[in-house]
């Protein structure tokens, strides 16, 4: 259709140009040499406009060679870019693990702040905004709001366990907790008093689709993404390998992509290919079982951090991560000078993190991408060199982070009251007092039970 409308074009042009010619050879003389030579450089400026006219314009897709990265003749330059950042979010993210719990979660919500900017300034509009002063303000308001709120509920426990010791400190967090929930159901209200005062006749509708906005950036985002914190005290462990996985499969399917991949794979994306995404998903299944035989053997990932201190962990591995050794057949001895292999018995439930990750994880990745042709974007940001914003890098890890605490809560936390339950209760749930008494109480009946035996 475009080169229809491009002949037409060219065919007006040169009806316009033969009617110049006709015109200038109506006048003048061959005699005049000047004449003459004004008409011949005429003549050679009218069949380049013929030639230029019908010249063949390629499609912007295809000027580099493709949409598959096999087919991109810049393809070199980008990978060292990517790489380039790769190595150093590698790097970075290395160093902040190895510092412990409270520092991955400053990293988590760094990163949520990050991804909150980057997606509020995908609908807003700066003519609105002008006349809209401290609209901006509404939704971070909501924005902290919903973080006091999540996380209050996730650290009020190592809250308390830090601060017990302090019998001030340790009264004034038991009231913060107790009142918690109303605290955050009156900053929401407030904020939502505020949205409703700064209404303005003829804005309704950004301001609406602001506010609707916003929700949803909270529910589908922020509240996803904060189960990473719940994984990370759950032992630095469940977060470390989900988020290792997904950032091991991101890395195959693009190398695999990028040398071999020429089916494509989904119309969402048309840079991802199914040799990317079976290439990755055979790496990412694998590397789950060996990464996780090796993180297995350090305690201070696999120990759950009670409270809000930054030392090192010491505690009982539990039976998941004590090895077990199982005999070879004789067959493989035969080729191989290994007997036995020693197997932790969370490399099983490793595998099923590896198909989540390879399989349905990338979905996020899909969904994204939909998401950004619907806003008619190539990414998020540009914060990342190569890679986009924050938000373009994290969209299948707040999948992997709700399914790893779903998985790690169903199949791995064992069932039944423990000690360390009832005195999570107690410290909670009773004041000085009444855990003076409860000591006082206990020690009597077991006192009483020693003398009857």
């Amino acid at each position: 259709m475009c080169f229809f409308f491009r002949q037409l074009t060219c065919k007006r042009k040169i009806i316009m140009l033969l009617s110049h010619q006709l015109v200038l050879l109506g006048f003048g003389t061959v005699n005049d040499p000047v004449r003459i030579f004004s008409f011949a450089n005429k003549e050679i400026f009218f069949l380049h406009k013929i030639q230029t006219c019908y010249q063949v314009v390629p499609e912007p897709s295809k000027a580099n060679g493709g949409n598959f990265l096999v087919d991109d003749r810049n393809k070199y330059k980008s990978m060292w870019i990517r790489t380039h950042s790769t190595v150093w979010m590698i790097g970075g993210f290395a160093l902040i693990v190895y510092m412990g719990h409270l520092y991955i979660t400053a990293m988590v919500v760094v990163i949520q702040i990050f991804m909150a900017k980057e997606l509020f300034n995908l609908l807003r509009k700066a003519h609105e905004d002008r006349h809209l002063p401290g609209f901006r303000l509404l939704n971070w308001h909501f924005f902290f709001t919903a973080m006091l709120f999540v996380y209050g509920r996730l650290l009020s426990q190592p809250l308390v366990n830090t601060v017990t010791s302090d019998k001030f400190l340790y009264q004034f967090v038991s009231n913060l907790i107790k009142y918690h929930m109303a605290i955050c159901y009156f900053s929401y209200i407030a904020g939502f008093m505020w949205f409703i005062l700064t209404l303005k006749k003829k804005m309704y509708k950004y301001q609406f689709g602001q506010y609707a906005w916003t929700h949803m950036i909270l529910i589908v985002v922020f509240t996803q993404s904060s189960f990473t914190v719940a994984n990370i005290f759950e032992g630095i462990f469940w977060f470390l390998l989900p988020a290792s996985l997904i950032i091991i499969n991101d890395i195959f399917a693009y190398i695999f992509g990028f040398f071999f991949g020429r089916t494509p794979l989904i119309k969402l994306s048309p840079k991802k290919t199914w040799e990317g995404f079976i290439g990755a998903s055979v790496t990412t299944i694998i590397s789950a079982f060996v990464l996780a035989n090796i993180l297995g053997r350090f305690k201070w990932l696999t120990c759950p951090r009670k409270d809000l201190s930054t030392g090192w962990l010491q505690c009982d591995p539990g039976p998941l991560f004590k090895p077990e050794h199982h005999t070879l057949p004789g067959w493989i001895t035969q080729w191989f000078p290994w007997k036995e292999i020693s197997i932790l018995p969370v490399q099983w439930h490793a595998l099923c993190f590896g198909l989540f990750a390879s399989i349905i994880a990338p979905f996020g990745g899909f969904f994204a991408s939909g998401f950004k042709r619907a806003f008619k974007i190539k990414d998020f940001g540009d914060s990342i060199p190569g890679h986009g914003g924050i938000t373009d890098r994290m969209d299948c890890q707040m999948v992997m982070a709700v399914f790893a605490y779903i998985y790690h809560q169903s199949f791995v936390v064992r069932e039944g009251i423990s000690v360390e339950m009832i005195m999570d209760q107690i410290l909670t749930n009773l004041n000085f007092e009444e855990q003076q008494t409860l000591f006082m109480k206990l020690g009597q009946i077991l006192q009483e039970r020693l003398g009857h035996a």
